[in-house]
């Protein structure tokens, strides 16, 4: 049964829209001072991910060469330009409100809760929101307060991803492992799930050494804590196998909670059934299973009579959790970042085997794919066979530097990024500024 996310009505109205989403005072609930229990308003950080999953979905996937949009003005996605602000009110808009309403309760645990475990947890979700908000939009406003002052527009002025990795993400999550349980208490964040993250930002900023022995850390943990691979590639996903023992960590989703994202869910948009976009699969996505003969992977990411993923079947659609870690995606970063530190090409390609042996298709071959670059390029084949539809692609092909060979053409690096949502540069003023190219 899902709990996390069953709150009052009082907690679901913590948060509402004023002027942009950092200027916010929660006048619906009690103050800080005055509450002893913050376990509601933790919830509805965990809630405010919600928001998050299908605008992420959707960039990762169909930003890249793994999904197609049909009907004007959505195809903009697969075009490089700066029409895609014209999605800002189904994407980048619930985005960007929904993260930083997730921040401002996690700071309202953090600056008042007296529970270490959920301070630890709202460390977490604080870092895991700035986190999909500077991969997706660069440099990004900071919020570290529970009442930020809403005279202050300084604080609307965006920081530099570097400083918000070393001052925030990389801070909160180290904070988040010091104080969090291994094992994993009804789908809330644990220790193995802050390392997890930590070594993914480790990897996104290049620091593979550090990555390592975090992702090592998840590794070699994995089974003491109940996380293991699922035998069956196909019962990792859907209602039937939320929080199945390979899940890290998910955004829960129920039906029985109103979801304050108000468009198609991300399962519709893979499977086909959003009008926008009937038939999504991108020949590419077919063409690199087309490149591993056997794989059992292919039958349940692609159907090539629908031309959609059923990944996510669309029984209990509406309840589907949203991935944000499990261990396949973990085993994958470690090896990378094992391959960018100098390891043999034969240890790092062992990391794959239980992978590919779930797949049904052979071992590498390290006799051929034997050097460092040749290693990088079979790890990211694999990430997208193993990750298609699970709001990566898009990402890693950034972070690795191969857009323009992976998609065919030059892409101008400014569209990289996203458009940070119109409205919130307006509502500021020019305080917040625009990603260029847009």
């Amino acid at each position: 049964m899902k709990t996390i996310y069953r709150l009052t009505l009082g907690l679901l109205l913590l948060l509402t829209a004023c002027d942009n989403d950092l200027d916010q005072v929660p006048p619906n609930i009690a103050s800080a001072d005055s509450l002893e229990d913050f376990t509601g308003v933790l919830n509805a950080a965990y809630f405010y991910q919600h928001g998050s999953v299908t605008p992420l979905a959707v960039m990762g996937d169909f930003r890249a060469d793994n999904a197609l949009m049909e009907e004007e003005p959505y195809p903009t996605f697969d075009r490089f330009t700066n029409e895609l602000t014209t999605m800002e009110d189904q994407f980048f808009g619930p985005f960007y409100t929904a993260l930083y309403k997730s921040i401002l309760s996690a700071n309202n645990v953090i600056e008042n809760s007296s529970n270490a475990t959920h301070v630890g947890e709202a460390k977490f979700l604080r870092a895991l929101s700035y986190f999909k908000l500077v991969m997706v939009f660069g440099d990004v406003p900071v919020n570290l307060s529970s009442a930020p002052a809403t005279d202050d527009t300084s604080i609307l002025a965006r920081q530099p991803v570097s400083e918000i990795y070393d001052n925030i993400i990389i801070p909160d999550l180290t904070d988040a492992i010091a104080a969090l349980d291994t094992q994993i208490n009804n789908g809330r964040a644990s220790r193995l799930a802050a390392q997890g993250i930590l070594g993914k930002v480790y990897v996104y900023t290049g620091d593979f050494a550090s990555a390592e022995s975090q992702l090592a850390a998840v590794v070699n943990g994995a089974a003491a804590a109940g996380i293991s691979l699922q035998a069956n590639f196909s019962e990792i996903f859907g209602v039937d196998f939320d929080l199945n023992p390979e899940i890290i960590f998910a955004t829960q989703v129920s039906s029985s909670v109103v979801d304050e994202y108000g468009f198609s869910e991300f399962w519709s948009w893979s499977g086909g059934l959003d009008t926008k976009s009937l038939m999504p699969l991108d020949s590419d996505l077919i063409a690199a299973f087309d490149a591993s003969p056997g794989d059992l992977r292919r039958a349940v990411t692609i159907d090539e009579v629908l031309m959609a993923s059923p990944k996510f079947p669309q029984t209990g659609g509406p309840d589907h959790d949203w991935i944000e870690l499990r261990l396949a995606d973990v085993i994958l970063l470690y090896a990378e970042a094992l391959n960018e530190n100098g390891g043999s090409a034969e240890n790092v390609l062992d990391i794959l085997d239980p992978l590919r042996a779930r797949a049904g298709v052979p071992a590498l071959d390290h006799t051929v794919i034997n050097t460092t670059a040749l290693v990088r390029q079979a790890i990211q084949d694999e990430r997208r066979l193993e990750l298609a539809f699970e709001g990566q692609r898009w990402f890693d092909l950034v972070r690795t530097g191969t857009v323009d060979a992976e998609m065919g053409e030059a892409v101008n690096s400014n569209y990289y990024l996203f458009p940070i949502p119109v409205s919130e540069v307006l509502a500021s003023g020019g305080v917040i500024t625009q990603n260029p190219g847009y």
